[in-house]
C-alpha cells in the first residue's frame, strides 16, 4: 500500500508549511508553534491516533460499554542532534460503564504489540514506549 503526503512552504518570516495527505486533509506545520504544530507533536499526534483507534476498537468488538478514550502522551527527546524521541509514554483514560479492566489491559497490550503500526515503528527504532490505563465509572 502506498501513501502519499504533500508539502508546501508558506513563504512567510517564519518557516511553515501546509501539508496535504492523500486523502486530501490539511494541516499547518511550523516549527514557532504560532501557526501549526511542529513536526515531532504531530508525530506524537499520529501515536497517539494510531493506538487510540486500535484500544477503541477492540474494546468496542469486547463488547465493553465505553463512552470516551482519551490519550494522554508524553515524550523524551535526546539532548544531542538529532533530538530524537529516547522515551514515550501513552497514558489511556477509559470511561465506560462495568468496564473490565482485564479488556483495557488486553486492549492496549495487542495495540502495542500487534496493531499499531506508528508504536511498532518508533519501538523498532529504539524508542521505549510504555502504557498506562486509568478507568472512570458512569
Amino acid at each position: 500500500m502506498t501513501m502519499t503526503a504533500s508539502v508546501d512552504w508558506l513563504k512567510n518570516e517564519a518557516i511553515n508549511f501546509k501539508t496535504k495527505s492523500g486523502s486530501g486533509h490539511t494541516v499547518v506545520v511550523d516549527s514557532k508553534q504560532e501557526l501549526g504544530a511542529r513536526p515531532m507533536e504531530l508525530m506524537l499526534m499520529g501515536l497517539g491516533g494510531c493506538a487510540s483507534y486500535d484500544v477503541v476498537s477492540i474494546l468496542q468488538k469486547s463488547r465493553q460499554n465505553i463512552s470516551d478514550v482519551r490519550c494522554e502522551v508524553s515524550a523524551k527527546r535526546a539532548d544531542s542532534i538529532p533530538a530524537v524521541f529516547t522515551d514515550i509514554h501513552l497514558h489511556f483514560i477509559i470511561t465506560g460503564k462495568d468496564i473490565k479492566e482485564s479488556q483495557v489491559a488486553k486492549a492496549i497490550e495487542l495495540s502495542a504489540t500487534k496493531y499499531c503500526s506508528a508504536s511498532k515503528m518508533l519501538a523498532d527504532g529504539g524508542v521505549v514506549i510504555t502504557h498506562d490505563y486509568e478507568i472512570v465509572g458512569e
